[in-house]
């Protein structure tokens, strides 16, 4: 029997690395040179939602997870980030109109006289790095494992996601006075001093963004490559097979929906160190459901389909609304709608069918067109 060979499952084909080396020179050089400042902010902003794009391609795509809550790993992402930013805020700024010095200025307008508990760990930078992650993949383990382990999937489990995205909001715009309430926090100045607020830090916090993100695809791409990913794509589509066979079902599920969360809340930081503030506008529902539709146009399978797939959705939702406010939301609607009936698969399911065959064809006529007489390899 031949043995088998060592590159028969590769960490990435020939073909994703020409992908990964595209998407670097798109965001580290094309972007940065064609745009202006203000314009470069844009797609750092968009950047962002790509993350979560990311892990929907690990928990819809490659298990067949449907969460239609990433909204709320996002938002809390952010709301970490965003604690640590307003405290740094508050120690610095001018405390002659607060009652109580050193506290946000909402908790002051609350009248609350003492930082809460749950604040005081925000005034370190490295414990909310880490809470940056730990909290929201906390959150969405407690929520997977209450699910699965019942085994909850489908349509209700996507319905139970959207549910909590819906609860999560009500609850941080009724406790105003720790939360912010519907303005969410806002004023934020500094990151350990430095001035995040300048031209000049925020395309540094561009290319952090697009250096973070890439990280992420290595990442993703190494779970969809090993014999994890293997056993996350048979349990979606024989699942009761993989769990005949032994594999802990509920155990796999959590851990994709784990790994959605983490990337969703690191992308949750970053816009809000790119934006400068954090609402529970971007924790709801709706902002939830445009993220699957950035996951669906760009190709749920595909961890390069969904990063262009938000770009573009992101970009046209620009354009559009700029000139169009009232009807974008009908053309989101619509655009979602068509992908799914022709192109099930998003701009990556094209690019399989009608582009990698063609390059494929080439690549392998490239040997025949050697001039007689030539060396063979």
């Amino acid at each position: 029997m031949k043995p088998k060979a060592l590159n028969d499952n590769p960490f990435m084909k020939p073909v994703e690395w020409a992908s990964l080396a595209l998407l670097c020179v798109l965001i580290f050089g094309l972007l940065p040179l064609a745009l202006d400042g203000f314009r470069l902010n844009l797609v750092g902003k968009y950047l962002t939602y790509a993350f979560v794009a990311l892990g929907l391609v690990i928990c819809w795509g490659t298990c067949g997870i449907l969460s239609l809550g990433q909204g709320v790993f996002f938002g809390l992402g952010g709301y970490c980030m965003a604690m640590y930013l307003k405290l740094e805020a508050s120690s610095v700024e001018n405390t002659k109109i607060q009652s109580t010095p050193g506290i946000p200025d909402f908790m002051d307008w609350n009248q609350i006289t003492a930082l809460p508990w749950f604040w005081k760990p925000f005034h370190s930078l490295p414990l909310t790095l880490i809470a940056v992650v730990l909290v929201p993949t906390l959150f969405a383990f407690i929520v997977g494992a209450a699910m699965f382990k019942r085994r909850v999937g489908g349509t209700y489990f996507a319905i139970i996601t959207q549910a909590i995205a819906a609860i999560l909001t009500i609850l941080i715009v009724g406790q105003q006075g720790y939360t912010g309430g519907i303005n969410g926090i806002t004023d934020l100045r500094t990151l350990h001093g430095w001035d995040i607020r300048t031209d000049t830090a925020k395309t540094i916090l561009y290319f952090v963004n697009g250096g973070l993100l890439v990280a992420c695809v290595l990442v993703a791409q190494f779970v969809k490559r090993s014999k994890l990913g293997r056993i996350l794509v048979a349990m979606r589509d024989k699942e009761d097979r993989v769990r005949f066979s032994g594999y802990g079902v509920a155990s796999f599920k959590i851990f994709a929906f784990c790994l959605a969360a983490a990337f969703a809340a690191i992308g949750g930081a970053m816009f809000t160190l790119q934006v400068g503030f954090m609402s529970p506008s971007f924790v709801g529902i709706v902002p939830s459901i445009e993220m699957v539709i950035y996951a669906a146009v760009g190709g749920r399978l595909s961890l390069f389909g969904a990063i262009y797939g938000t770009l573009l959705v992101n970009w046209a939702k620009t354009t559009f609304s700029e000139s169009f406010p009232e009807l974008w939301l009908f053309g989101l609607g619509a655009l979602f709608i068509a992908v799914v009936l022709a192109f099930p698969d998003g701009l990556a399911g094209i690019w399989r069918q009608h582009v990698e065959p063609r390059l494929t064809r080439r690549a392998k006529a490239a040997p025949a067109a050697l001039p007689q007489g030539a060396p063979a390899e």
